[in-house]
């Protein structure tokens, strides 16, 4: 899907900025939905969807920071702006190693990185609807911000059940030994990529008290 620029009132678009962070933010959403396409079949293609997308995301970055390095004066603090692109960037970086890792680790997706990768897909699509709402509706952008915490919240749940279904078997033989640190380590992933985009929420809501 094509991202509109947002509209405000009496202005005929948008900063710049807010426009390539809502772009960045549209590549996550894309991330995210990858990483479910993979959970549901990992094959080569899809973990290679994930990279292609982390790649135009950071393209999307660096243009952002070309940007704020060449204005002198923006709508928005530019630590708030730089920080806010790379919470985000880091949501989509723990998904894409998330795939790489189980990919080459040979990880065979489980009931709860299916759960995982869905909460971190919700989170992705609310972190777009805040940006795209920041400018016009900062109050609904605010709302979509707490959303994420719930779903964080969510997250750190489901984290904590799979660890201990990990650590359930007592008697394990050497290849469950393996296996349980395999998936112990795609599980930080997924929980780190989640931590981010908590951060991203947060980052949003300091904009909303500074500027709206």
């Amino acid at each position: 899907m094509r991202v509109p620029l947002l509209q405000r009132s009496g202005r005929p678009k948008s900063s710049p900025f807010a426009a390539r962070l809502l772009l960045q933010t549209e590549w996550l959403v894309q991330g995210t939905l990858a990483l479910g396409s993979f959970m549901n079949a990992p094959t080569k293609d899809h973990a290679l969807r994930v990279r292609d997308v982390e790649r135009e995301a950071d393209e999307v970055r660096r243009g952002l920071i070309v940007k704020l390095r060449k204005t002198f004066i923006t709508p928005i603090d530019r630590e708030d702006l730089f920080g806010l692109s790379r919470a985000l960037d880091d949501v989509l970086d723990h998904v894409y190693s998330t795939t790489r890792d189980m990919y080459v680790l040979k990880v065979v997706p489980n009931d709860h990185l299916k759960a995982m990768a869905a909460v971190i897909h919700q989170c992705a699509k609310e972190l777009y609807l805040a940006i795209q709402n920041l400018e016009t509706q900062p109050r609904k952008a605010g709302q979509h911000a707490v959303r994420v915490r719930a779903l964080e919240n969510r997250m750190d749940n489901l984290y904590v059940k799979a660890l201990a279904d990990l650590y359930d078997n007592e008697s394990m033989a050497m290849d469950d030994v393996v296996r349980m640190f395999k998936l112990r380590e795609i599980y930080r992933h997924m929980i780190h990529a989640i931590k981010s985009a908590e951060q991203a929420a947060d980052l949003i809501d300091d904009i909303i008290v500074k500027f709206y």
